[in-house]
């Protein structure tokens, strides 16, 4: 027993005396890297500190950290006993500028010393340039992902088309790294484009694989949307910022003497993975448009761009006058079906044509935008006899064949009998032929009564009390009017103040539809008009036009106007979550329900602060 706690106390006197040896603290990066590329800087302690001080990143973005860790082995070579020790403090930046920097020192207290770390002169280069290694064999613990394990593409469907034509622009993330807390940082403009977003994921990202580039993707569509260009030029389509964090794997690439324990420890134990945010964007993309053809333009056209067809119906062809009949013109097909006009039909003069009621029905998907739009007229007819509503034209510009394509509705013969309602008492003439059919047309005009004896019939109106009552009052509601018609046509020019006293207003009815849309779980239709209530009410609150709109401009008008800092932080992020919650994991829900609520707070909080 004497002999064993006599070895035990060697062995501990052996270890405390070797640990104070070669103690060593230096700082572990990249030697190069590129103006926003995210990297890791790791400060390595070889021994046992504390009160580890972290410096001052000054001419970079820290994105997170000090994240430490620690390992710790025995080595017994030739009865030499040793004990080796590490502690590693990770920091993750992000390169905002070009230049020569250097990563400054830590300090960290060992054995009641306080010492600094090594510092390391690093090169931030544009994304033009190649980007080297760095850091060589020293590189421990470096999780970074690059930008071949996750990316983001974007993909069109053709890359030339016509004013109108319908473009499909899908964007897909390929990774090869577990991802997560997918969020939109900066959605493009689309200008000079009418947009709609297709995306139909029923709030989850479908998945599949795929190989590319010798080398296994995973592969996730994130946003499908429907373009429809509205001038001719070449447009550009300005990249999609999404951030996300990936799931890291940490390498080890120190080289040092074989550590048995390690080895099997490590397999046991797994390697250790560290998540890192990534901001991503897509490619530009540019796009020919060319204008519609001039030559044989047919005067009915009325700007619809697809493949259509066009058809009417009406209920009766028969009927008496004063009787409503009802003719519907119905356009279908696929293409700018939202934006397209119907020729208004051509009817008898002695018809009474009231305004059409349009409505349009669309299915939304990554084929594009198809459906149908009606236009219903209600037609009474006030003169008996035989007419004929002509067939109507419409026309349309197919791009797979290169030519205008025009269509006719069917032409109706109409037969119109007297009417036998001898009460009938509308503000519309009635076209009937002697006084003995006419009853009376409006209120105010009658037949000559014949004559007869003719009298004073009471007192006079006029130079009464109550004619000099009438007359001021008359006199007051004019002035009022005309004071309140001036103030009210004052207030309309001025549309930077139109806008921003509806903003509010606007806002709220989108959120009450919003919210009809909770209630019943639709989350399609729910972000779609809680999206709407969001830009909508800074659009308009701001005087921003909609097609220059993006997070960026957002957060700049509202440094403007003074807005508290963390507001503006708290919409930018309603944004970005807006954008992306139906895709993120969770109860439904809880999602749409959290989300209505930040989003009360935050547009009842900027409006204490945008007048």
């Amino acid at each position: 027993m004497r002999k064993i706690g006599f070895i035990v106390c060697f062995l501990m006197i052996a270890l405390a005396l070797n640990a104070q040896d070669d103690i060593s603290f230096k700082v572990i990066c990249n030697r190069q890297v590129v103006v926003g590329e995210q990297f890791q800087v790791t400060y390595e302690l070889d021994g046992d500190g504390s009160n580890f001080t972290a410096p001052n990143f000054n001419n970079f973005e820290k994105i997170g950290g000090p994240m430490s860790s620690s390992s710790s082995s025995i080595q017994i070579i030739n009865g030499s006993v040793s004990k080796l020790e590490k502690h590693s403090y990770s920091f993750y930046l992000r390169a905002i500028k070009e230049g020569k920097f250097t990563i400054p020192a830590a300090t960290i207290t060992v054995n009641n010393k306080k010492i600094k770390s090594t510092t390391m002169d690093i090169e931030v280069v544009s994304d033009t340039r190649s980007v080297s290694g760095g850091g060589g064999n020293n590189s421990v613990g470096n999780a970074t992902a690059n930008s071949k394990d996750v990316f983001l593409e974007a993909v069109l469907n053709k890359k030339s088309a016509y004013i109108g034509e319908q473009i499909t622009l899908t964007y897909k993330i390929y990774y090869t790294l577990p991802i997560s807390q997918l969020s939109i940082s900066k959605a493009p403009s689309y200008s000079g484009f009418w947009t709609k977003d297709v995306t139909d994921n029923n709030g989850t990202i479908q998945q599949s694989s795929i190989i590319r580039d010798n080398k296994e993707y995973h592969v996730a569509t994130i946003q499908e949307m429907v373009l429809i260009p509205q001038k001719a030029g070449n447009l550009t389509i300005d990249p999609l910022g999404i951030s996300c964090v990936a799931q890291v794997k940490n390498e080890n690439r120190q080289s040092h003497a074989y550590d048995p324990f390690d080895n099997f420890f490590g397999d046991i134990m797994g390697t250790s993975y560290t998540n890192v945010k990534k901001d991503i964007k897509s490619q530009p993309i540019e796009i020919e448009i060319k204008a519609l053809p001039t030559k044989d333009k047919p005067d009915s056209f009325m700007g619809a761009v697809g493949q259509f067809t066009f058809t009417s119906n009406i209920d009766k062809t028969e009927m008496k006058s004063n009787d409503a009949f009802t003719v519907i013109y119905t356009v279908s097909g696929k293409g700018n079906i939202e934006l397209l006009d119907i020729l208004r039909p051509v009817f008898p003069h002695d018809f009474e044509v009231y305004d059409p009621k349009v409505t349009t029905n669309t299915k939304n998907n990554s084929y594009g935008i198809s459906g149908t739009k009606k236009a219903e007229y209600v037609v009474i007819p006030r003169a008996a006899g035989d007419f004929e509503i002509k067939p109507t034209e419409f026309s349309y510009f197919d791009p797979a064949k290169g030519r205008y394509v025009t269509l006719k509705s069917d032409s109706y013969s109409m037969h119109i009998d007297r009417s036998t309602n001898k009460g009938y008492t509308g503000t519309g003439d009635e076209y009937t032929e002697g006084r003995e059919s006419v009853t009376r047309i409006g209120k105010d005009i009658h037949h000559i009564m014949p004559a007869g004896r003719l009298g004073k019939d009471g007192s006079l109106l006029f130079a009464s009390s109550l004619y000099f009552i009438i007359v001021a009052l008359m006199i007051i509601i004019f002035a009022i009017t005309l004071v309140s018609y001036r103030k009210i046509n004052k207030f309309n020019q001025n549309q930077v103040l139109v806008r921003n006293k509806k903003a509010t207003k606007v806002a709220k009815k989108r959120l009450q539809n919003a919210y009809n849309y909770l209630k019943t779980k639709d989350q399609n239709h729910f972000y779609e008009e809680f999206s709407q209530a969001l830009w909508g009410y800074i659009s308009d609150k701001l005087n921003i036009a909609r097609s220059q709109l993006s997070m960026d401009t957002v957060k700049e008008m509202m440094t403007n106007k003074n807005v508290p800092e963390d507001i503006i932080n708290q919409f930018i992020e309603l944004l970005n979550s807006c954008e992306f919650a139906r895709f993120a994991p969770g109860d439904p829900g809880k999602k749409m329900e959290e989300l209505y609520g930040k989003g009360v707070e935050v547009i009842s909080k900027a409006e204490k602060n945008l007048h």
